[in-house]
């Protein structure tokens, strides 16, 4: 039986400003992601996406989004908010078959609104799925563990 699974483990920071050497790589799709997330575009964030009913998101803010339209809505409050939203993903493992791959880390950054600057860590899994000739996001999970840093990054964005 042909071996189809990969997993490793990456000890790199995703910033959103890397050049992958291929843009068709599990890499590339992640950076995408946080290039679209951490510049606020909206176009890019779109393309990262599968735009179907079948995309959810979990998130400790938005509860449980399903279908683009809804995990869209999502992104737009947060782009065109006049809050400053900043992550990085690091420390994660990449699991890896031909056509998906999910990947499980940490996000590290910032929500900074009215001279407001809450510090984030975020447990992150993410998965993607081969489609159309590129990886598509299909489903993301973040998780705040610490129960004071939710509460006041709840009440953060609930003022905006």
């Amino acid at each position: 039986m042909q071996k189809t699974f990969n997993t490793k483990l990456e000890s790199g920071v995703i910033t959103g400003s890397e050049h992958p050497e291929t843009t068709n790589s599990p890499y590339a799709a992640l950076v995408e992601f946080y290039q679209a997330f951490n510049n606020q575009n909206l176009d890019i964030m779109t393309r990262n996406w599968n735009n179907s009913d079948e995309a959810s998101m979990s998130n400790p803010l938005g509860g449980i989004k399903r279908g683009w339209n809804e995990i869209e809505n999502v992104y737009r409050k947060i782009f065109n908010g006049t809050a400053q939203v900043y992550v990085e993903y690091y420390d994660y493992t990449l699991f890896q078959t031909d056509n998906m791959f999910c990947t499980a880390g940490r996000e590290r950054g910032f929500f900074l609104s009215n001279n407001n600057k809450i510090e984030l860590a975020i447990r992150t899994s993410r998965i993607y799925r081969y489609n159309n000739n590129r990886w598509q996001q299909i489903h993301h999970h973040g998780s705040i563990d610490n129960p004071e840093l939710l509460a006041q990054y709840q009440l953060a964005v609930s003022k905006k």
